[in-house]
């Protein structure tokens, strides 16, 4: 695998485009598309709230049941959750306006929507949106990175990524991005995500491919403890490469498995560290669980607490905000067995072992735990099994900008 500059227009025969549609914001970019050449086979997850909004509703369909998938459009601004039935047909009225200038069937377009939930979209300038992005559509990485500037709300900075592959001898592309500062918790988040690739797969695989892997990248991610209305991740294939068809059980699966899982754990953590408010990305990795479940658990519950994101961003190596944390997972083990360290680019320090606090400095402790990515470990001595969650600090920053959110 081969990491390489670009992100949905990567792969061939993908097209993108950010443009300016006045949704909500003023002189900036808030409306998204991506087009295929070639009609694509989609697989995707979605939201686990009771609540979801219109164009997940839409999308889950388009995935389920359409034939293929060929363009996506995406408005920031406002996300057109809860808006009832007149929230349904803006969906429907935007990949028909899609389908017309793209010339694709309207059951082949995917939307998607972030933002203010309760709006009601403004339907003209979504569509005269579409007609800008049709115009404006581009195979160029900065096309590319025009539709991931215009998805984002609340985000410091766009989110992009592609990667190489060998599939018997053919060079296969993935390229991805995503969306999401706040508003995000395991089990999707306020996330908007999107992964092409030109590989010839079929369907079903693509599909259990994701669903595998999401359960380690994105559903490993929580900002907030808030899961959204709007989470959507879909993946498209349009089998451009003209590589041998990607089996199951075969070493071009792994391949493909492994550049998907490059794809979305590095969006996930680019998201996490993203977090609204952010000034470090927090990473939870336990090691010797019993068992991968107990593993997933403990580790999201040490991202999940507000007490220890708080410790993060006061650099303060105070152990027993961790320690709790691990305690009300859920998960049964011994305390007085487990170690538990701090690691960041400053060094690695062990902080908690044999049921008390190790013998270690405050001072090196509050170094290790002042850099952009810190990482706490816990060493459970349960079992072989691991796993790692990403959050971030909690700061002063995010209750001001959720506060003033929809002003």
């Amino acid at each position: 695998m081969k990491v390489i500059t670009g992100g949905v227009t990567a792969a061939k025969g993908f097209e993108a485009a950010g443009v300016a549609a006045g949704i909500k914001y003023k002189e900036r970019k808030d409306m998204a598309a991506i087009y295929s050449q070639k009609p694509c086979v989609l697989a995707g997850t979605f939201t686990s709230n009771v609540v979801k909004a219109a164009p997940v509703l839409w999308d889950k369909k388009v995935v389920e049941e359409s034939a293929f998938g060929q363009a996506v459009i995406v408005n920031a601004g406002i996300a057109n959750a809860c808006t009832g039935k007149e929230g349904y047909d803006y969906c429907k009225q935007t990949a028909a306006k899609a389908g017309e200038v793209f010339g694709v069937p309207e059951d082949a377009v995917l939307v998607a929507s972030t933002g203010v939930i309760g709006m009601q979209l403004p339907i003209e300038k979504i569509k005269a949106g579409v007609d800008k992005l049709a115009a404006a559509k581009a195979d160029t990485l900065e096309a590319g990175t025009q539709a991931a500037q215009a998805i984002m709300t609340t985000d410091t900075h766009s989110k992009e990524v592609a990667v190489e592959i060998d599939i018997k001898g053919v060079k296969v592309t993935l390229g991805g991005m995503s969306k999401g500062s706040g508003m995000i918790h395991p089990n999707m988040c306020t996330m908007l995500a999107f992964v092409t690739t030109d590989a010839v797969i079929s369907k079903e695989l693509l599909t259990k491919a994701l669903k595998e892997d999401v359960k380690d990248t994105f559903n490993m991610i929580s900002v907030d403890g808030d899961t959204s209305t709007n989470d959507t991740l879909i993946v498209m294939a349009n089998g451009m490469a003209e590589n041998p068809e990607i089996g199951e059980g075969t070493p071009e699966y792994e391949a493909f498995k492994e550049g998907l899982h490059y794809i979305n754990e590095t969006l996930a953590k680019m998201m996490a560290g993203d977090g609204e408010g952010a000034t470090a990305l927090f990473e939870a990795k336990v090691l010797g669980a019993a068992t991968k479940e107990d593993a997933r658990i403990l580790s999201k519950s040490v991202i999940c607490s507000s007490l220890s994101k708080a410790a993060i961003y006061g650099h303060d190596a105070n152990f027993g905000r961790f320690i709790c944390a691990l305690g009300y997972s859920g998960v049964m083990f011994d305390p007085e067995k487990i170690e538990l360290y701090f690691e960041s680019k400053a060094g690695k320090l062990l902080i908690y072992k044999d049921g008390s606090a190790a013998d270690y400095s405050e001072e090196e402790a509050g170094r290790i735990l002042s850099e952009p990515h810190v990482t706490v470990i816990a060493d459970m001595k349960m079992g072989d099994e691991t796993a790692t969650a990403w959050g971030c600090d909690l700061t002063y920053d995010y209750v001001k900008i959720n506060a003033d959110y929809r002003s």
